[in-house]
């Protein structure tokens, strides 16, 4: 029997605790967590996470799988955590789809860890009508972008009873968006003058805004003056820095 423990050797913000546990218990029930700082938790540099006792074969086998896991799901909430103190609660920060395979439940549930949304776990929870379905609709009917958005989204409206969503490009498109129905209008990497047009003429009454397209930290200040509802950042899954861990023996039991 030996004693060891985690250390965060790196601020961060702490996710994926449960499964780090789950990694060591699959390989030896009898192992145990003492004191363990709960996800979500803001940690120091060098800061115990917790101690654990147990056999000393199953600790190190699953210790690199089990720090794997815990430094790429606290990166991601720790990257997500700084995109929500700088929209200073003026949005909701989302994550998108561009995750690991397999891992996409795992790394949403890190980005809530962080503060942050999810935007749709999986297609069917929400009609995206994206940029390559305006543009192939208009080309296959020989119709401009502002009718094939218009007809699109009346389509969409038909078929099913959920949420709809329409990425557009300027104020025009938003505005035809929202008169055929669209719940959310989703600016991506449109200018912010087309943006801010759209909300002067459209006011209170209109639907949610979402804006996105390679958002950085620094692009929040200039947001942060607009009446928006979301920024997605797919960064925040797909780019996050891991946090450094070590697993240590402290002594034999």
């Amino acid at each position: 029997m030996v004693l060891s423990h985690l250390i965060a050797k790196e601020k961060c913000i702490i996710a994926g605790g449960e499964i780090f546990k789950e990694v060591f218990l699959t390989l030896d029930k009898t192992i145990k967590f003492l004191d363990f700082i709960p996800d979500g938790t803001k940690v120091k540099a060098n800061q115990i996470i917790c101690r654990i006792k147990g056999p000393l074969k199953p600790i190190l086998s699953g210790e690199r799988v089990a720090l794997n896991i815990i430094s790429h799901l606290s990166g991601i909430a720790t990257f997500t955590n700084e995109f929500v103190v700088a929209s200073n609660g003026r949005f909701k920060i989302l994550d998108t789809r561009k995750t690991t395979p397999l891992l996409r439940k795992l790394e949403k549930y890190a980005v809530r860890a962080g503060g942050g949304y999810n935007h749709r776990m999986k297609l069917d929870e929400m009609i995206l009508i994206k940029d390559n379905h305006i543009n192939l609709y208009a080309i296959r009917n020989g119709i401009r972008r502002t009718l094939a958005i218009e007809q699109l989204t009346k389509k969409a409206k038909r078929s099913k009873n959920v949420k709809i969503e329409v990425e557009i490009e300027t104020a025009e498109e938003a505005i035809i968006a929202q008169k055929a129905g669209a719940h959310i209008l989703m600016f991506d990497n449109a200018r912010i003058e087309e943006i801010e047009k759209y909300i002067n003429i459209a006011g209170r009454n209109r639907p949610e805004i979402e804006v996105s397209g390679g958002i950085t930290i620094k692009d929040l200040k200039k947001l942060k003056n607009l009446d928006i509802d979301f920024v997605s950042v797919g960064k925040i899954t797909h780019s996050a820095p891991a946090i450094d861990f070590s697993l240590e023996i402290e002594s034999s039991l």
